[in-house]
């Protein structure tokens, strides 16, 4: 049996084991130092009934509040939501999402009326909605060449293989690619208010303002520069197969057309649920007389481009105001008086129980 003995610790906090022969082996022990051998200072915190109970009251009392003011705030941002699928045979959008498909050839326009009971005064968002579209797929979110849409010429004419199938097209290489661009919403929306004798007039939509700053500036360009004539810059590539005209035809304006047209830069930022909604359009609010939008009968005119019956989804167009915390969303302030609540609830029950049975345990501890 192999003999050895143990060494006290040598002065670089290594310890040693001394083998046959006067060899010195190193030992698998950790070494004795205070962060190995788990000496170093500790506070560990006594949690006590004047200690816990505060806490519970505390955080009810600060939570209850802010769920409160969060959740009043949220039904005060006003909304109104039209479902416009033209799944039932009352629809007006009906004949539309039965004929309808990427490969119709002439777009086909519903009008949808309805009634604002109460006026909108601030700026209104106008955001179009879809309901079983999952965005967050694994190889649907990787397709797409950031290369390509942040302008690199190379990525232009050379996709990324992460886009296939959708990568090349005829041989000629897909701009932009990938299966995010292809299936990008191209529903066209208009609005119109019924004046009382009987004018119908449009409502003028905001196009820019609606995509992310750093998106438009930092992660969305052109390629070529600042070369104004897209044509020539995207020449040599083609259209996605669902789109009906090419990129650099997207809007009139230059300074959103291409890669940086903000209908396109909204649709590219995936949405992490089925359902979600994207902002289409700003209606800006004109002085502090008249309404945004006045109570009344109003008509929504759709081109409708984008079917959705083959993947069982639904569409729809939201009207809504904003506040401080954003869009309408109860659930933040919900959470908030839930949490509160339970605190404080757990708070008043270990009160009635250290105020019964604490003084019977001091007692005991007094006798003894």
């Amino acid at each position: 049996m192999m003999a050895s003995s143990y060494n006290a610790k040598d002065e670089d906090g290594h310890i040693t084991v001394s083998g046959p022969g006067g060899s010195t082996l190193r030992s698998k022990k950790p070494e004795n130092t205070a962060f190995k051998q788990q000496r170093l200072p500790a506070w560990q915190p006594i949690l006590t009934a004047g200690t816990v109970l505060p806490a519970f009251f505390i955080i009810g009392l600060i939570f209850i509040p802010i769920g409160i003011g969060l959740y009043v705030t949220s039904n005060n941002i006003k909304e109104f939501e039209i479902d416009y699928t033209g799944v039932d045979m009352s629809s007006p959008c009906f004949n539309c999402s039965q004929n309808f498909s990427w490969n119709s050839t002439r777009p086909c326009t519903c009008t949808i009326p309805f009634y604002l009971e109460q006026p909108y005064e601030s700026n209104v968002f106008m955001y179009y909605g879809l309901s079983n579209f999952y965005q967050n797929h694994r190889r649907y979110v990787k397709s797409r060449d950031d290369s390509q849409l942040n302008g690199d010429m190379d990525s232009l004419m050379r996709p990324s293989k992460e886009c296939e199938p959708y990568a090349f097209h005829e041989n000629k290489p897909i701009a932009p690619c990938g299966a995010i661009a292809n299936s990008m919403f191209n529903d066209t929306l208009e609005l119109f208010y019924n004046d009382p004798n009987g004018t119908k007039i449009p409502i003028p939509l905001t196009t820019t303002g609606i995509a992310w700053w750093t998106d438009k500036h930092v992660k969305f360009r052109n390629p070529g520069g600042n070369n104004p004539n897209l044509t020539a810059v995207f020449q040599g590539t083609t259209k996605p197969v669902n789109w009906r005209r090419p990129v650099y035809e997207l809007d009139a304006d230059p300074e959103n057309d291409g890669f940086i047209n903000e209908d396109f830069i909204v649709w590219m930022r995936t949405a992490a649920l089925p359902t979600f909604r994207k902002l289409y359009r700003i209606i800006q609010k004109k002085n502090n007389i008249v309404p945004t939008l006045p109570r009344g009968n109003y008509t929504l005119e759709v081109v409708y481009n984008y079917p959705v019956r083959s993947f069982e989804g639904r569409k729809r167009m939201i009207l809504s105001t904003i506040s401080w915390m954003g869009g309408k969303n109860p659930f933040l302030g919900i959470a908030y008086i839930t949490v509160g609540s339970v605190c404080f609830f757990l708070g008043v029950v270990l009160l009635i129980i250290h105020h019964k049975y604490g003084n019977r345990n001091n007692s005991a501890d007094i006798s003894n």
